[in-house]
């Protein structure tokens, strides 16, 4: 065990049961990546919220690029400043025994693969805390086809990177200073930035409210509450405007005659053509029974 250990990450992230990335990361799906672009921070929040999951968000970042969302799986590196015995003992366990080569920064971007997205815990420096500038945002870019990173700390070259298509960067500020007087401690592993947590595998999804880190177990739940949400939201606005029904109708649990109605809209407007891949039984079992319990005599 040591700098991306394969059998760490497995045992790490447990509630994973799909397949996963040679490194051992969680594979989460293209398609579930594809579909989170289409979300907002606010609906990935929602579910981690009431499952617990209360430090998987940070907002407080530059970007790169505004208004370009980032959706990966986040590789993780946790940087320490620099003492030199320690630095060594890594160096030598990088290089001579794992074939790393270069900075620390340098053996992560190495190994990215498509969909990667960097996050790294730079503990908040920027002189000399620059993770990244034109070379190695350019290898990021190639790499990971359509991803970026999340830096808790700084970047350097930043009018090459902001020129990039299809890019984003969040971090913290910026510096001339390269690189320097500090030391990778985990590759892989737990991850703090600002006031969350990252786990390797996890789905990054950066828009302009901040990022927020997805556990890989709950990216699909996460993805279709918020698709539901926002085609229900497509047909609630509709029979509002028309006064079909009031308010208090739509936001409440909705009738067994509600959801009648909105499966036949469902079925038949183009607006929900692509969302019918979602299905809608348990929410129908749902009005039933509230219905039910709402007919039976008190006792």
């Amino acid at each position: 065990m040591f700098f991306n250990d394969r059998d760490t990450i497995i045992r790490l992230t447990p509630e994973w049961t799909g397949e996963r990335l040679p490194d051992g990361r969680p594979m989460v799906s293209k398609d579930i990546l594809r579909r989170m672009r289409n979300i907002t921070f606010e609906e990935a929040w929602a579910p981690l919220w009431d499952r617990g999951y209360r430090n998987n968000w940070e907002c407080s970042f530059k970007v790169t690029s505004p208004g370009t969302i980032l959706v990966g799986r986040a590789v993780t590196a946790v940087m320490v400043p620099r003492r030199p015995d320690l630095d060594k003992v890594l160096m030598d366990i990088g290089t001579k025994e794992e074939g790393h080569k270069g900075f620390f920064n340098q053996w992560v971007i190495d190994n990215l693969v498509e969909d990667d997205v960097v996050v790294v815990d730079l503990y908040d420096k920027i002189f000399e805390g620059t993770y990244v500038g034109g070379n190695l945002s350019t290898a990021i870019r190639t790499r990971t086809k359509t991803g970026g990173a999340v830096i808790w700390g700084g970047v350097r070259d930043l009018q090459q990177i902001e020129e990039m298509d299809h890019f984003q960067i969040f971090y913290r500020g910026t510096d001339p200073t390269g690189i320097g007087n500090c030391s990778m401690t985990g590759y892989n592993m737990p991850c703090r930035i600002g006031q969350a947590i990252c786990m390797p595998g996890d789905v990054v999804l950066g828009t302009v409210s901040g990022v927020i880190f997805i556990p890989a177990h709950l990216a699909e739940t996460v993805v279709v509450r918020a698709e539901k949400n926002h085609v229900r939201d497509i047909f609630g606005f509709d029979r509002l405007k028309s006064g079909t029904y009031t308010t208090a109708q739509i936001d409440r649990l909705w009738t067994v005659a509600m959801m009648e109605d909105f499966l036949d809209w469902f079925a038949k407007d183009p607006r929900a053509e692509g969302y019918r891949h979602l299905t809608w039984e348990e929410e129908m079992e749902e009005s039933r029974k509230a219905e039910q319990d709402e007919q039976r005599p008190n006792r």
